[in-house]
């Protein structure tokens, strides 16, 4: 099989970024700063697009003592914003500029995004769970030693309680934006989030 996975790649179409300029007017970052992002984009993903498999394989080298699997799912579908399994080069410079030079407004977006798992604009008790418990086993048992097996739905329920101001069992944007904005340890939280990207 792997012979075949190969040839595979090599009739994988080349995906080609758009100009450099209009990226570069579209993200926060500068013409050289895109060329440096293109190479190491290149040299992990030849063919120009990475899907999930290898998108995981990537961001399981900078978290080996944890599972990243389940949280570089969710992002890869944050940073698959076309839904169609793959990530262009764009797509990948889009989000890195945000999360790296975006405003607080734009970050918090982005993460309410990244929350919302079936993109139906709202974040339920489920999908934060679900974010939460990938984002613990990522770390790994050697970060948090002295963890409890309830400790992501304790961090959920305050979290939710927090969050959901009309307490309609949901969270809108506005609300999520809201909540963060007035919260010292959630805009801390978010900060872990920035490390882990």
């Amino acid at each position: 099989t792997d012979k075949i996975e190969d040839e595979l790649e090599m009739t994988t179409v080349c995906h080609r970024p758009e100009g450099l300029e209009q990226l570069e007017a579209q993200t926060n970052f500068t013409k050289r700063e895109l060329q440096v992002l293109y190479r190491g984009f290149k040299n992990e993903c030849p063919s120009g697009v990475v899907n999930e498999e290898t998108f995981k394989q990537i961001y399981a080298q900078f978290f080996p003592h944890g599972d990243a699997s389940m949280y570089a799912h969710y992002l890869f579908n944050a940073f698959d914003t076309a839904q169609n399994g793959s990530v262009k080069f764009e797509d990948f410079v889009m989000a890195l500029s945000i999360l790296l030079r975006g405003t607080v407004h734009e970050k918090l977006r982005w993460t309410f995004n990244l929350y919302d798992i079936n993109k139906d604009g709202y974040i339920n008790k489920e999908e934060m769970m679900d974010i939460v418990k990938a984002i613990y086993d990522m770390m790994g048992k050697y970060t948090y030693p002295v963890l409890k097996e309830d400790a992501p739905r304790q961090h959920v329920e305050v979290f939710f309680q927090k969050m959901d101001k009309n307490k309609d069992g949901v969270v809108t944007l506005d609300e999520f934006i809201e909540s963060c904005q007035e919260d010292d340890n959630i805009m801390r939280s978010l900060q872990l989030f920035e490390n882990v990207m």
